[in-house]
């Protein structure tokens, strides 16, 4: 299924916004207090808009699922990324690396949920590619200084990935919002070790606190919940195919926030990493669930003679918990 173009938008745009403010973050307090306070802030505040709106927070396995999708997604991408960054590898490094985002998740989805690698997609991932290194053509020659800190950087990546496959076939019965509330908080416990370990400290108290609205508001909040509303309606894939657009758009936002000078190559990955999301996206469908959303699989099967039941008379059972 196609993802609806305004959904599009505000996930690229206010994902990549965290870029930059993110810059200004780390430059007011230290980056695991940073995204200690963020991860902590955040999940109490969504706990209370699952509450006010009366949706479900989800239990049993769901719950799991949705905490293991969380520690992935949240803790082992931010934390990954920031541990890079404290050991030396530049900022642009760090994006260039999390852009291949789009191929990394195409591979582990072959490998997890055995979808298939069609020449669509990988022309569209090759777009991408190549939208995220224009966009960053001036850091590639830092990869040759980035140090063993670019294995944190490179485990942010796996962890983005992983969690992105494993949200699309865990927890499709989960609502994003309440799911992104259990990650969140889940995310928090690792981010405290961190901060134990590394030390806090505040430089700037004002723009410490200005930056930590935007990071809680927008970016966790509400940035978070739309890509894991994403997910369900693309999958891992076409959600990920997004990141192809993202360090193009960081580099144009951080020009402007943060008086970056402009990469010559941000147009340019902005040109191809909307090819990309349209090539990636035409003609596609919702991607079904490994094993069980298949025509021809076993469950499906089995769970269509169960419907039918002794005789072939069609017996319709209450539908599963989907979003509220």
């Amino acid at each position: 299924m196609r993802i609806p173009p305004v959904l599009a938008v505000s996930v690229v745009l206010l994902w990549a916004l965290g870029y930059p403010v993110a810059a200004i973050g780390v430059a007011s307090m230290s980056p695991f207090l940073l995204l200690l306070l963020r991860f902590a802030i955040s999940g109490v505040l969504m706990i209370g808009l699952v509450r006010a709106t009366h949706r479900t927070l989800p239990r049993g396995a769901d719950l799991t699922h949705a905490a293991v999708a969380g520690l992935l997604t949240q803790a082992v991408q931010f934390l990954g990324c920031y541990l890079g960054l404290q050991a030396g590898v530049p900022a642009g490094v760090a994006a260039l690396i999390l852009g291949v985002n789009p191929a990394a998740t195409a591979v582990v989805a072959r490998i997890a949920l055995g979808e298939r690698l069609t020449g669509r997609k990988v022309v569209a991932a090759g777009l991408g590619l190549g939208a995220v290194v224009a966009a960053c053509w001036s850091t590639v020659p830092q990869l040759a200084h980035a140090g063993a800190g670019i294995g944190f950087t490179v485990l942010g990546l796996a962890g983005l990935a992983v969690g992105g496959v494993y949200q699309q076939r865990f927890c499709r019965n989960v609502d994003p919002v309440a799911g992104n509330a259990v990650g969140l908080l889940v995310a928090a416990a690792p981010a405290a070790a961190l901060t134990a370990a590394f030390g806090a400290t505040v430089t700037d108290p004002g723009r410490a606190a200005l930056v930590l609205v935007v990071m809680v508001l927008v970016n966790s909040m509400v940035a978070t919940t739309l890509y894991l509303r994403v997910i369900a309606v693309a999958g891992a894939g076409g959600a990920a195919m997004l990141f192809a657009l993202i360090p193009a758009v960081a580099a144009l936002l951080s020009a402007v926030l943060v008086a970056e000078s402009m990469r010559p190559g941000a147009v340019i990955g902005v040109v191809l990493g909307s090819i990309a999301c349209l090539t990636a996206s035409w003609g596609s469908r919702r991607p079904p669930l490994a094993g069980v959303g298949g025509p021809s699989s076993e469950g499906d099967r089995l769970r269509g003679e169960d419907r039918r039941g002794l005789g072939g008379t069609l017996q319709v059972r209450p539908a599963g918990r989907g979003y509220r």
